[in-house]
């Protein structure tokens, strides 16, 4: 009988208990050591929590923008005609959901016959040919774990500015938000990527005067730019803030609220400032570096297409690599990581095929090669864009924001790329994602049914129009 493989990995976040799911399926003996709770950061206090109240703010966009559809929410006058939230009960509903996502998780390894340890784990050299993990528990106790291979899924954390310290009441990071009981009145957001631009959105919707403090020409700069547009113009006839090339030089709480002081001398007051710039991998004080574990620029682990970090038998996955921080990368970079350890068959990661999602009102969805690529050269391929303004649904549901964008290698036709600005475009994405992966062809994707009406339509016309426009 072979010997069983024994699997350590650190860190409970989506790169950990995917693999964990993974390896036990296929008989290996695995153990996580996890920190802060399954579901790491991205159940707890990210994605899951985040997500949770955009779907709120949704609920109240809606219901602020229903009259146009001819529904009538009283007079405008209380208790009956005013749509509002309560933050707290909002707040109590998102913690509740992300403790419950945990726990599915925790019931999943354990049905699996996972070990769990609740703690900190750390490298510890080798010892006879193995890896040793040291778990530092919770309760105070020590154990050893002693592994054929190691994962290392240790996540980030938010980072944080020397004059610009959250104080979790008034000064706060996203991981904080979810305690505050009341609804802030006037709101700075620093930082206008995806995270500063999500949060944003949203406590605009619930109710906040918001302004968007950022650094770069636009919100989203990493986002295709005729999407970032159409959200900036949205955030702003909305009646956002938004303070373009401006950068926060530190952040300081006085009676009744904060200040935000600029690079450029001028300040910017508010009730609370949340900050929304970067983040930092949890990779300090774990044994890496003496393991022989290569961190590059930030902090981050660098690894492979694999998962293979530069110590054999080790593997990363997740935010602690740097490889797009989105949980959906990690819990890919999770699974191949364990199937190549394994010696199953593996396909390396794909950052093409990766669709991803910016949470705002309206959507952006993307997928595949990007404009920016394509004018850079990287890519020869075509382009139509359809606004959502001509879609007969669209107009059944009051859009008017957004639009689909296909790319198109010339001869061929292949799908190379895509982008959706909509309600729920990040559902709208899965088609488009689809063709990029498996390397279908516009008149593939074109000669598929569509519902009439649908706002999935607005695909298939771009298709279409892709199949004139590459035989020109």
């Amino acid at each position: 009988m072979a010997d069983v493989t024994r699997i350590a990995i650190v860190g409970g976040g989506p790169g950990g208990y995917e693999a964990a799911l993974v390896a036990a399926q296929l008989g290996a003996e695995v153990t996580v050591v996890d920190r802060d709770g399954l579901g790491g950061s991205a159940v707890l206090t990210d994605c899951v929590p985040s997500k949770t109240l955009a779907a709120t703010a949704e609920a109240v966009q809606d219901a602020a923008e229903a009259s146009e559809l001819g529904v009538i929410i009283g007079d405008g006058r209380p208790p009956g005609g005013v749509v509002g939230v309560d933050l707290a009960r909002v707040n109590r509903r998102v913690k509740r959901l992300a403790r419950s996502q945990s726990e599915d998780i925790a019931r999943g390894l354990e049905k699996r016959g996972v070990t769990v340890l609740r703690g900190v784990g750390r490298l510890a050299g080798r010892i006879d040919g193995r890896h040793r993990v040291v778990a530092e528990l919770a309760d105070g106790a020590t154990e050893t774990i002693d592994a054929d291979f190691v994962l290392i899924a240790t996540g980030a954390h938010p980072r944080v500015l020397p004059d610009a310290e959250p104080d979790g009441e008034r000064i706060l990071t996203w991981e904080q938000v979810y305690e505050l009981r009341e609804l802030p009145e006037k709101l700075i957001v620093v930082g206008s990527g995806v995270t500063g631009a999500e949060f944003a959105s949203a406590y605009q919707a619930l109710g906040s005067d918001v302004t968007l403090v950022s650094s770069r020409d636009r919100v989203l700069p990493g986002e295709d730019e005729d999407a970032a547009r159409v959200l900036e113009e949205v955030f702003r006839r909305r009646g956002m803030t938004v303070l373009s090339r401006s950068r926060a030089q530190s952040v300081k709480r006085v009676e009744g609220g904060v200040v935000v002081t600029l690079t450029d001398g001028r300040t910017v007051e508010g009730t609370h400032c949340l900050m929304a710039v970067g983040q930092v991998p949890n990779t300090a004080g774990i044994g890496l570096e003496e393991a022989g574990v290569r961190l590059g620029e930030g902090g981050f682990i660098e690894v492979d297409r694999v998962s293979r970090t530069s110590a054999q038998g080790v593997y990363a996955a997740g935010d602690c690599t740097g490889v797009l921080l989105l949980a959906s990368v990690a819990a890919m970079q999770g699974r191949i990581a364990v199937f190549h350890a394994l010696g199953e068959a593996v396909s390396p990661l794909d950052l093409k095929a990766v669709a991803s999602t910016v949470f705002t009102d309206p959507e952006i969805a993307t997928v595949g090669y990007s404009q920016a690529a394509i004018e850079a050269g990287e890519i020869d391929a075509c382009a139509v864009k359809l606004p959502l303004t001509t879609n007969p649904r669209a107009k059944m549901q009051g859009i008017h924001d957004g639009f689909v964008k296909l790319f198109c290698r010339p001869g061929t036709g292949i799908v190379v790329g895509g982008v959706v600005v909509a309600p729920r475009a990040s559902e709208l994405i899965y088609p488009v994602s689809l063709a990029v992966d498996l390397r279908l062809t516009v008149d593939q994707l074109a000669h598929a049914f569509t519902v009439y009406p649908s706002l999935s339509g607005s695909i298939a016309e771009a298709a279409r129009q892709l199949h004139r426009r590459r035989t020109r």
